[in-house]
């Protein structure tokens, strides 16, 4: 890999272009670029979640509550195992032989956010996506799952060839799961959730 990866430059993409795993060039303007970008975008996003967990975690302040002890070594190990399946929606855009994303993963998630939820008030109205730093980073992360599961559909629906229906649907549970996530992040003693007021823009 270190030789592979040892010259960073190659000007090979000046004209536009870029390389892909079996040797051909595409336009980088293709849609399925829109869609890898998003979902390189998205991990980014997941890896600065992580580096907000970490500094709650060392200043046990501000730690969630639900995110105490084991809860919170699971919700780490969590966002590790997304990162990794983020990684494999990538390979399998580039390597449409390759099969990254499996059922299980889909019901992985499905699990992790039934029982998060189950922890949870009932949702009685709409969230504003604010509150500490990092409930606000998942919900930014939530966005851009969204933006990726759209330019995903996009690309099925111009090519189906080139994104499996379990990608998709992997994307999909995704945006659910930072939705849930960000509602278990949040500490009722500390930040509570910012309820939608239908007041506020009637005072204007």
């Amino acid at each position: 890999m270190g030789n592979r990866l040892s010259k960073i430059y190659t000007r090979t993409g000046d004209d536009g272009s870029t390389g892909m795993a079996d040797g051909s060039r595409m336009s980088k303007a293709d849609s399925l670029f829109n869609v890898m970008g998003d979902v390189d975008e998205l991990n980014s996003h997941i890896g600065l979640v992580r580096a907000h967990l970490k500094q709650a975690i060392t200043d046990q302040q501000k730690l969630p509550a639900r995110l105490q002890q084991q809860a919170g070594a699971d919700f780490q190990q969590a966002l590790v195992i997304i990162q990794h399946l983020l990684f494999n929606v990538g390979g399998e855009l580039a390597m449409p032989e390759y099969e990254g994303i499996i059922a299980t993963h889909i019901g992985w998630l499905e699990q992790q956010i039934d029982s998060m939820n189950n922890t949870l008030p009932a949702l009685k109205d709409f969230i504003l996506p604010t509150g500490s730093v990092l409930v606000s980073q998942l919900h930014v992360a939530r966005t851009v799952c969204r933006r990726a599961e759209r330019q995903a559909v996009q690309l099925q629906q111009q090519r189906p060839e080139a994104i499996r229906n379990t990608a998709v649907s992997l994307i999909n549970r995704l945006s659910d799961w930072l939705f849930v996530a960000a509602r278990f992040c949040t500490d009722p003693e500390q930040v509570t959730e910012v309820l939608w007021d239908n007041q506020v823009l009637q005072n204007l």
